[in-house]
Parts: structure tokens; C-alpha cells; sequence
């Protein structure tokens, strides 16, 4: 296994687990470390740099686009997808803005993004959606790899603390229970084998940021995934949401998030949390607030108590909603996996 660590300066081999817009998010930032290997050989031998970047993306959604076109044509929800091969395409090209585009009128076509439109012209033309996704990627140049955690046919349930149970993403979304534990249908579903290959070769493995029980966990609820995760000797991060979430995480601390990941995968999985410690200005607060949401607390003692090493940073970003700022999270990220490689601490 040791063979198979990459030597440091010579570039990483990344896996990011996750799904919604936290996953794309983070892909943008990771990105612009990826090299091919001309251009490796100029860089600076100390140089952060990414050889292989693979995204392992839940493909549970039953909503919207996605969700139609999974009732309709019988496919896997293509739209955490279609966001991810975009964050990884070159972000300029006309291909990744035709990809993002959402027609807004027509009989059948209004709600649509071309791109979940694409990925099920080519699911067809190829009978296998991993494949389209992966001719996808290389239509739009993208710097990396990307995999559906699952090419089963799945969906979420989760039981709730008053003891009911709940179908369906959506539906678990807008439940207003809290979540107890979440499940597979079918449960004993299997991950591709590169999925597994590239968790086993990784230097570093991030799950998050991202909706804890709808994107997070039913990656790790998939067959190997989990323990292929605790038997690698990569770097492995949880990258902590900045709020809380309605119906998925409201009361929830930082280490609470990693104890139902934890809990869920039935391992101990991480290494490092990467925190926010940036507070959010009022006028933020005040909007998630009347979500019942707020910031996530940072209770460190609870996290290392776990084993896990905290790390904080100025993460927080604030537009329309609070968002990471990817170019921090992506910096700190590479240099915890190579002080890692290195033998260092941080």
C-alpha cells in the first residue's frame, strides 16, 4: 500500500466525496491544482500540485429536472452530476455555460438544464450512465474523474426520532421531523470498482461540505465505500457545513455532524475537520434564522475527543447565501494531505 503513496511534489491523488452544490463547490477550488503530467514537470518540486482528482457523488435525488428524468426515462438523477462536470470543466467555455443552462418555457423542456438533457441523450445511446458521464467529462475537458457513488437504482429513507419513516428525498427534505438514522432501498447496493480503486490510491479523501443526511451519508451507505475509506492510508477530512440546515441538521454542533457520519458509516473515519471561525455578519444571521438555522458550533473538545484533529479557518463567504470560499479550503486541504505525506503535524 505504501508503494502506492505519491512522493511529495509530484502531486496528490484526491478523492472528494459529497453531493449537492457543496461537492461542485469544492471541485472548483481543487481544480486549480490539477496538473496533467507536462505540465507537472514545470512546476517547482514543492509545489502543491493534484495528479489525480475523482469525485464519488450520491445519486439519490428524486426532485426537479433530475427527478423527472429519472421517472420519466427510467435513468439515475443526472444533476449533482451534470453541477460537478461542470465545476471541473474549464468554467469559460462555452460548452460548461451550455451545460448550466435551464430552459425557462416550452412543453416538456421548461425546468430542464441541457446538461441533465445531454446526460440522458447519451445514458441512452450507451445503455450505461457511467459511461455517458464519463464521455461527458471528456466532451467538456474536465479535470478529473467523476463517479455515482451507486449505479443502482436507490432510494433514501430515513427514520425519524418520533419513530415514523419517511420515502424519498424530497419528502425527507421537507419533513419537519428530526432525522434519526438514514437508509438505503435497496440497501445492499454496490459502488463502482473505481470508486473503490481510487479511495484505496488516494493521498486524500474529503467528504462535505454539504446536507448532512441527503448528500453526505448515503454515500456511506453504500456497499465497501466506508470500510474502503478507514483501510486507506490517505489524509481523510471532513469539511464542516457553515449553517445549520432545516430539517437536517438544526441543534447540530460540529462534532455532532461527525458523529452521525461516523454513526452511519459504523467507523471511525476521520483524521482532520476543517471550521469556519469566521461569525457571520447579522444580516445573515437574520435570514437563517428565520429558517430556524444559524451558524454550526465549533465544540472542539468534542471533536478531539473523537480523534479528530480540528482545523479553523476564515472559510465563510457571504453572497445571497453563506458559501465557502473554496480557495482557502482547497489551500488548507492540500497542505494538510502533504504535511501528512511528509510526517508532519499541523
Amino acid at each position: 500500500m505504501a508503494a502506492q503513496q505519491t512522493a511529495p511534489g509530484r502531486g496528490l491523488r484526491v478523492v472528494a466525496i459529497g453531493g449537492g452544490t457543496g461537492l461542485s463547490t469544492l471541485l472548483k477550488g481543487l481544480k486549480r491544482y490539477v496538473l496533467s503530467p507536462a505540465e507537472m514537470v514545470c512546476e517547482e518540486p514543492e509545489s502543491p500540485t493534484i495528479r489525480d482528482l475523482s469525485a464519488v457523488v450520491t445519486v439519490s435525488d428524486d426532485g426537479g429536472s433530475s427527478g423527472r428524468l429519472r421517472k420519466e426515462l427510467n435513468m439515475l438523477p443526472p444533476g449533482d452530476i451534470r453541477n460537478c462536470i461542470v465545476a471541473l470543466s474549464e468554467d469559460e467555455a462555452l460548452l460548461s455555460k451550455l451545460f448550466r443552462h435551464r430552459f425557462e418555457k416550452g412543453s416538456g423542456l421548461e425546468g430542464h438544464s441541457f446538461g441533465n438533457l445531454f446526460l440522458a441523450a447519451l445514458t441512452s445511446l450507451t445503455s450505461d450512465f457511467s459511461e455517458a458521464v464519463r464521455l461527458s467529462s471528456e466532451i467538456l475537458l474536465t479535470r478529473g474523474h467523476i463517479y455515482p457513488a451507486t449505479t443502482s437504482n436507490i432510494e433514501l429513507e430515513a427514520l425519524m426520532e418520533d419513530g415514523t419513516r419517511v420515502r424519498g428525498e424530497t419528502r425527507i427534505t421537507a419533513s419537519k421531523g428530526r432525522i434519526k438514522e438514514l437508509f438505503l432501498v435497496p440497501a445492499n447496493v454496490g459502488p463502482m470498482s473505481q470508486t473503490l480503486e481510487a479511495i484505496a490510491h488516494a493521498d486524500l479523501i474529503t467528504i462535505g461540505p454539504g446536507s448532512l443526511f441527503t448528500s453526505l451519508i448515503p454515500n456511506l451507505l453504500v456497499r465497501g465505500i466506508a470500510q474502503a475509506i478507514v483501510e486507506s492510508r490517505a489524509t481523510k477530512v471532513y469539511i464542516c457545513n457553515l449553517m445549520t440546515q432545516a430539517n437536517e441538521s438544526l441543534g447540530l454542533t460540529a462534532a455532532d455532524h461527525i458523529r452521525a457520519l461516523n454513526r452511519h458509516a459504523q467507523k471511525q473515519i476521520f483524521d482532520y475537520a476543517l471550521l469556519n471561525r469566521t461569525p457571520a455578519s447579522d444580516e445573515m444571521k437574520a435570514k437563517y434564522a428565520l429558517e430556524g438555522a444559524c451558524q454550526i458550533a465549533n465544540d472542539l473538545d468534542a471533536i478531539e475527543a473523537l480523534g479528530v484533529i480540528p482545523v479553523l479557518g476564515d472559510y465563510l463567504e457571504e453572497a445571497q447565501v453563506a458559501r465557502h470560499n473554496t480557495a482557502r479550503v482547497a489551500q488548507d486541504l492540500m497542505q494538510l494531505a502533504r504535511n501528512r505525506t511528509r510526517g508532519d503535524r499541523p
